[in-house]
């Protein structure tokens, strides 16, 4: 089973986390995933093509069904840089969305994606770290992170940050990599993940490196009842979550009662 991945005490007393398989000290992590994502931002939809065969635009999808965006609906999107689910959200029909990113390189690509698409009003970009946001409490109607927290050095500051961001009534929904659950399949999966796609990543992106970390991070990342129970212990009440594709994702929710 998958571990609670907050930061531990080294051996020397100095606080360790991992990175991918690796155990770094846990004030490096945060510049070591930056420097993974400055490097990937451009082709962000490539490296998400990649690791999920192209069915990461159907579970977006998904994503946003079970969020119900409305009319007057106010929407943080934390780790959302390149603008995936806020654009969805807004064409869904929700009412305003600030995207939190603490990659810059991420949110550029978002912003010149919007511009491309013509989507300029009731979007808001900002650099923030998801363990301390930039938001006063309880300003959102919901909170959405997807394919982000398991970068985030201390999961559980990050949970108390969002229900702390939620209104009452808010909810809280989050969209990340998760452990397979159909016989059989999770050998052909860490084959895929662990042997071709940072060959592929090599070849197509020219960071063989960067595709492992992720891979690695993926397998580092609690469990489907590990990390809901971790939302629980947030605060959050009414925690579910649902499996897609077998468990390789799964969307997990949660409301601020």
């Amino acid at each position: 089973m998958s571990k609670n991945t907050d930061p531990a005490a080294g051996e020397n007393g100095e606080n360790t986390t991992h990175f991918g398989f690796r155990d770094v000290p846990e004030n490096q992590k945060a510049s070591m995933v930056r420097e993974v994502f400055d490097t990937v931002a451009s082709k962000y939809d490539l490296m998400n093509d990649l690791m999920s065969g192209g069915v990461h635009r159907l579970w977006k999808d998904s994503f946003i069904n079970e969020l119900k965006p409305r009319p007057g609906m106010k929407l943080l999107d934390v780790a959302g840089g390149t603008g995936d689910i806020a654009f969805r959200f807004l064409k869904n029909g929700g009412g305003a969305v600030t995207v939190c990113d603490i990659n810059y390189e991420m949110l550029h690509v978002g912003r010149d994606r919007a511009a491309d698409h013509g989507i300029l009003q009731n979007i808001n970009w900002t650099v923030g770290d998801a363990q301390k946001l930039p938001l006063p409490d309880q300003s959102v109607d919901a909170y959405t992170i997807a394919f982000g927290i398991r970068n985030v050095t201390r999961i559980t500051e990050a949970l108390s940050e969002a229900y702390r961001v939620l209104r009452p009534g808010g909810k809280f929904q989050c969209l990340e990599f998760s452990k397979v659950v159909v016989p059989g399949f999770d050998k052909l999966y860490d084959t895929y993940s662990f042997k071709l796609l940072p060959e592929i990543g090599r070849m197509i992106a020219g960071n063989r490196e960067a595709y492992q970390y992720l891979a690695e991070s993926i397998r580092q990342f609690p469990d489907q009842e590990t990390f809901a129970s971790m939302i629980r212990d947030a605060g959050f009440e009414r925690v579910k979550y649902r499996n897609l594709s077998g468990g390789i994702a799964a969307i997990h929710s949660g409301w601020r009662v």
